[in-house]
């Protein structure tokens, strides 16, 4: 008697009185069989109790349906939001993903874009791991295999990438202390050997520069883009005496609930004693006590976005060098609410 364990798909053909190739074509999809056929191996499929083991296929067919999402740190929310909006569009077009989080280890990223490789992929979306280079793509792009970078830029690296447009938003939210008043405003967070602390530094910068404000070096108080790095950032700027400053714009929003954390525990509250922006607008930051004012950088769209820029690169059989800079936007809520009082 034959276990649904060994049932192939010789047996489904069998049970359907149709050819091996008929039964391959319907588990593929392809709509070139006649729907009365695609019924017949649907109803012998079920009764045999047959399992497509599509991994396998795809390791056999010219064009495989998985994709390779490797991401930095999906413990921070807005990652795990860039990686729900690539989710959406690929289950759309048919595609299933392999998810890896590396954790910040470039040693780790390599293993697991091996992995991917190994399990035949048909493109990649990665979001680096801090200090990535060219090299550590190239398995990748030598293969053939369409890649698109998101979030994070790979100097001279030749291949598509999604980015925000991180020198605006923080200007934007420099501007916003400014306008109400705050003169010293520290820039809180994130690691400084990677290019989006850099160009959102410069916003920063440039931002208390047109303004007619002195830069004070002492006030950009690198650390870890996370809650708790944000405690240690609010540590550190308060060290040398609590007037130092009245407001920050944070790398990004898990800083800015850290830096949040950190004023509470010196009885100062977040958008009247010191006014605090974030960047990422991720969706805690609508929830908050108090809400965040933050720079909105619509994670699920820069996913969506970057898996259409590889999608039609595997449609195309063609790689493409595309740079997409999205828009941002400045969100107010309560934790700019109040103009400078000098106070803190």
């Amino acid at each position: 008697m034959t276990t649904k364990k060994s049932i192939t798909v010789i047996d489904v053909a069998k049970a359907a009185g149709v050819s091996k190739s008929t039964v391959s074509l319907v588990l593929q999809g392809n709509p070139v069989v006649h729907e009365a056929t695609r019924e017949k191996v649907r109803n012998a499929i079920e009764r045999l109790g047959y399992v497509y083991n599509r991994g396998a296929a795809n390791m056999r067919m010219p064009n495989s349906k998985i994709i390779g999402i490797v991401v930095n740190d999906l413990t921070n929310s807005f990652f795990a939001e860039l990686a729900v909006g690539m989710d959406y569009v690929l289950q759309s077009a048919g595609y299933v993903q392999l998810l890896a989080h590396t954790g910040e280890d470039v040693a780790r990223q390599r293993e697991v874009m091996a992995s991917m490789r190994e399990h035949g992929i048909a493109g990649m979306i990665i979001s680096p791991a801090r200090g990535t280079t060219i090299a550590d793509l190239k398995p990748i792009i030598s293969h053939g295999i369409p890649v698109v970078v998101a979030i994070r830029g790979v100097p001279g690296a030749k291949v598509s990438s999604v980015l925000s447009d991180n020198y605006a938003g923080a200007r934007m939210g420099v501007e916003h202390l400014i306008g109400l008043g705050h003169r010293r405003i520290a820039f809180l967070g994130g690691f400084p050997d990677i290019q989006v602390f850099e160009e959102r530094r410069q916003g920063y910068l440039d931002a208390l520069s047109a303004a007619g404000i002195d830069v004070d070096p002492s006030l950009v108080v690198p650390s870890a883009p996370s809650r708790a790095g944000g405690i240690s950032a609010i540590d550190k700027l308060f060290a040398a005496g609590s007037g130092r400053a009245t407001a920050a714009q944070c790398f990004n929003d898990a800083v800015a609930f850290g830096a949040m954390d950190a004023l509470r525990a010196r009885r100062l509250e977040p958008g009247a004693d010191f006014c605090v922006v974030g960047f990422d607008d991720v969706i805690e930051a609508g929830s908050s006590i108090p809400k965040l004012t933050t720079i909105a950088v619509d994670p699920q769209m820069i996913g969506q976005r970057a898996v259409g820029l590889l999608l039609r690169q595997i449609t195309a059989q063609r790689i493409e060098v595309d740079t997409f800079r999205t828009p941002v936007r400045l969100v107010v809520r309560d934790t700019t609410r109040a103009r400078v009082s000098d106070t803190v």
